[in-house]
């Protein structure tokens, strides 16, 4: 089969197109064969040798990616035989191995890809989603609600810009340029803002105000921001936090916006949060899991269950398997909109 490898911890550069020997699936394992396999931020430190939220680096030489969707075409011994054919997407969990052609993973990791959805869309919920549904855990949504989503031409921005839509919410959803501005509007958010004009701040206020005069009079949608899902951090979030009034919620997933490998997440002290009325949570890692009951497979099935019914689209950028250096850089650069997914060609052979 072809993969991509990582010989040396470094650059985009260091990640090879090479043939290499086919996996073999061991006992309660299946072999698949991949049609997309999604690609992480988290996958660029792992590349330059971060150790993330892994206890050490990974051994070298490695193939990354931990998401695949494809097709079972091999059954180690004592795996259920009805596994065999299907379409199936999973999460690796710790191990690697999801850029190639062909991946081994748990049997019972799988999910069976709902008939709808094509494998990269499975990918973008069996991650993302899965994390969405995580965040989504610490806060109920409602008509009286004003959600501030940065990062929002994102996987999971894209995804709680459509879950707050549908739960009836005021939705501010800001990015970085027009182009990822148009593809929020598109998205439904109710104002779409460009967050590297330094005004985007006082549009936010004016758009509310408006709606508080307008349509939203006496309602108490409109009034101010009640929460920030913050994946971006620095500048950029502390405006945001900045919109929310009394009783508002900053809810913390990442802050890439501070810099993936040196930044920290905007956080607030007990005194600040108390004298501004509002609550700030970081919401990743043990904490989204004792949320969850330890159960992350029932966040899965909750993401694909809601992209299989049409409540939540995933926004898909799909590279070729062979050009996986060219998606960690546009992923590095903020040149990507949706969860990048890298795809074999149709007719590999895996041999």
């Amino acid at each position: 089969m072809h993969a991509i490898r990582l010989h040396a911890f470094g650059p985009a550069e260091n990640l090879l197109h090479e043939r290499t020997d086919d996996p073999v699936p061991g006992p309660g394992q299946v072999r698949i064969a991949v049609a997309a396999a999604g690609v992480h931020l988290l996958d660029t430190a792992l590349r330059e040798g971060m150790p993330g939220p892994f206890p050490a680096p990974v051994e070298l030489p490695t193939i990354p990616g931990r998401e695949v969707a494809g097709t079972v075409d091999a059954l180690g011994d004592g795996t259920d035989p009805g596994w065999l054919g299907k379409r199936v997407v999973t999460h690796l969990g710790m191990v690697p191995g999801g850029y190639a052609e062909l991946a081994v993973a748990d049997a019972a990791r799988l999910h069976e890809i709902p008939g709808n959805l094509d494998a990269a869309e499975a990918v973008a919920m069996i991650g993302t989603g899965r994390t969405t549904m995580g965040i989504l855990q610490f806060t109920t949504l409602g008509p009286e609600d004003v959600a501030i989503v940065p990062a929002a031409a994102g996987g999971i921005g894209t995804l709680l810009v459509q879950y707050a839509k549908n739960a009836g919410a005021t939705v501010i959803g800001l990015a970085g340029g027009p182009a990822k501005v148009a593809r929020v509007a598109e998205n439904g958010a109710d104002l779409a803002v460009d967050y590297t004009l330094p005004d985007w701040p006082e549009q936010v206020r004016t758009h509310l105000a408006e709606r508080r005069a307008g349509h939203f009079a006496g309602h108490h949608a409109g009034r101010h921001a009640t929460v920030v899902f913050d994946s971006v951090g620095g500048d950029t979030a502390r405006a945001a936090v900045d919109l929310l009034g009394k009783g508002g919620k900053h809810i913390v997933f990442g802050w890439s916006g501070a810099g993936l490998h040196d930044g920290e997440p905007l956080s607030y002290s007990e005194e600040e949060q108390a004298a501004r009325g509002i609550t700030s949570e970081g919401v990743l890692g043990p904490v989204m899991l004792q949320k969850a009951g330890g159960d992350v497979r029932a966040l899965e099935i909750r993401a694909l269950e809601e992209a299989a019914a049409g409540r939540l689209r995933p926004a898909v950028q799909r590279f070729p398997l062979a050009e996986a250096a060219r998606a960690h850089r546009a992923l590095e650069t903020r040149g990507t909109i949706g969860k990048v997914v890298l795809e074999p060609p149709v007719n590999g052979t895996g041999a």
